[in-house]
């Protein structure tokens, strides 16, 4: 099957290719509403604010101490048995678990959901040296077959709905064509059985490494990720150098956060604590472990004062579940592999504001993204940051800030950054487009209400990530 490439570049053209599909908008409009509705009824009996408070706290207190917990990281990893590598980009990560998987003859590699794997399109470079690497995460197993990317950093198939997905796995795997859900799970089920148990190799993602235990914690909901990582007789996980946390208290009310705000549940079905490879004695579980924790431009960010806050993210994805542009347009019209309100902020730094300029302006500024943010990272803040430093307005410190823009652009973005900072102005620029909307529905999309934002204050981290120690140097 020949499925269209997104890219950034091209953001204009494809959200408003989605803005005409009508089983796009109204796929992400159930699904969208969905999860905002789970989210609010699971936090109704919480204090949400004094919960967040406190996930921003962890997050930042983490961060403060970033250099630090890192080494710390490496040397109780080291000491349970978890060999640690350190990627300076995406091609250096992929190098080095591409070297692991040959290093034991594999051939095959069954990978559970990671979205930095994602990041650095470790797939591709695997099967171009020859080894096959299949997703296990049914959604993510379910993009595969149909030779796509995740639309979604959470539910990557959100964009498909129950009749795609049974001609998807019709046509590639020989299922009945069905509605019944229950058959399609059974089925997918016993296509990925067998091949957990041949895999060579299996690679995951982190979703918080603690750095007093050295402990890698994975949440889902499938058991794929559990497979992934006790079957097969090597498991790499791969991870951002931000996933790190202090201590082994601070990840219950990040979990909690994080199913809450992510998918509406108390908990998930599966959390999984791993401390090191299989020991003597014991019957199952992998023969080694190695973590590879990637940069991938995430210290550059570090560096600045006001952008770290970026760094907070733990990918629960409720920015884009709530984004009045996000569900309209749905992930692929960013052409990232982190879309919405958190990829429009994280993917400048990765893959330069030159190729993402049309990312920070692909937002309304309603501060919606804001308002949910489990650890109340600034997302609308940063968004006007970034479009300063495409205009070259900004301290520079963005690769590629100043791409050049035409004078009609420039002329847009003042006039949109006036009307943002005008509430009056920009509740009488909505009525217009009301207006406009109901004389032309066909060529406008929907229009949201103006909300503010609250303001958090920026804090400063005291030291540049230390990557690559290189023996015999004496570098750090």
């Amino acid at each position: 099957m020949s499925v269209e490439t997104y890219t950034p570049r091209a953001f204009h053209r494809q959200a408003h290719d989605a803005l005409g599909n009508p089983q796009i908008r109204g796929n992400f409009r159930k699904a969208m509403d969905g999860l905002m509705a789970k989210r609010r009824d699971v936090f109704s009996d919480w204090d949400i604010e004094t919960l967040r408070e406190l996930g921003a706290n962890i997050r930042l207190r983490a961060l403060a101490r970033l250099p630090d917990l890192l080494e710390q990281l490496e040397a109780n990893c080291e000491a349970n048995g978890i060999r640690v590598h350190w990627a300076e980009d995406g091609e250096e990560a992929c190098r080095i678990i591409r070297e692991l998987c040959e290093s034991h003859g594999a051939k095959s590699v069954i990978k559970g959901k990671s979205m930095v794997s994602e990041e650095m399109h470790l797939n591709a470079h695997l099967e171009a040296a020859g080894i096959e690497a299949l997703e296990s995460d049914l959604g993510e197993y379910l993009v595969q077959l149909n030779e796509q990317t995740p639309s979604h950093i959470i539910m990557p198939a959100i964009h498909l709905n129950t009749d795609e997905i049974s001609d998807i796995m019709h046509d590639k795997t020989g299922t009945d064509r069905t509605r019944d859900v229950d058959y399609m799970t059974a089925a997918a089920r016993a296509q990925l059985r067998e091949r957990f148990m041949n895999a060579d190799v299996g690679v995951s993602g982190v979703n918080f490494a603690v750095a007093e235990t050295g402990t890698l914690c994975l949440v889902e909901n499938e058991g794929n990720g559990r497979m992934t990582t006790t079957v097969p007789p090597v498991h790499i996980a791969v991870t951002g150098i931000e996933k790190v946390v202090e201590h082994l208290r601070d990840v219950p009310p990040l979990y909690a956060l994080l199913t809450r705000s992510a998918t509406g549940q108390h908990v998930t079905t599966y959390f999984n604590m791993i401390s090191g490879p299989r020991k003597a004695g014991e019957h199952d579980g992998p023969r080694e472990v190695h973590l590879v924790l990637v940069d991938s431009g995430r210290s550059r960010i570090y560096q600045d004062d006001e952008l770290l806050d970026t760094l907070r993210c733990i990918r629960c994805g409720a920015c884009m579940n709530h984004c009045p542009v996000y569900t309209r347009v749905g992930g692929h019209s960013y052409g990232t592999t982190y879309p919405g309100p958190i990829g429009s902020i994280l993917m400048p730094h990765m893959l330069g504001l030159e190729e993402t300029k049309d990312l920070p302006t692909a937002s309304s500024l309603c501060g919606a993204c804001g308002e949910v943010c489990p650890v109340k990272i600034p997302i609308p803040d940063l968004l006007v940051r970034l479009r300063r430093e495409a205009v070259g307005e900004g301290r520079g410190n963005v690769h590629g800030a100043g791409v050049k823009r035409t004078k009609k652009e420039v002329a847009a973005w003042k006039t949109w950054q006036w009307l943002a900072t005008h509430p009056s102005a920009w509740r009488g620029s909505l009525t217009m487009a009301g207006k406009l909307r109901a004389l032309t529905p066909s060529k406008l999309g929907p229009w949201t209400q103006y909300r503010t934002a609250p303001k958090l204050a920026k804090r400063s981290l005291h030291a540049l990530v230390k990557l690559h120690r290189r023996e015999g140097e004496g570098e750090s």
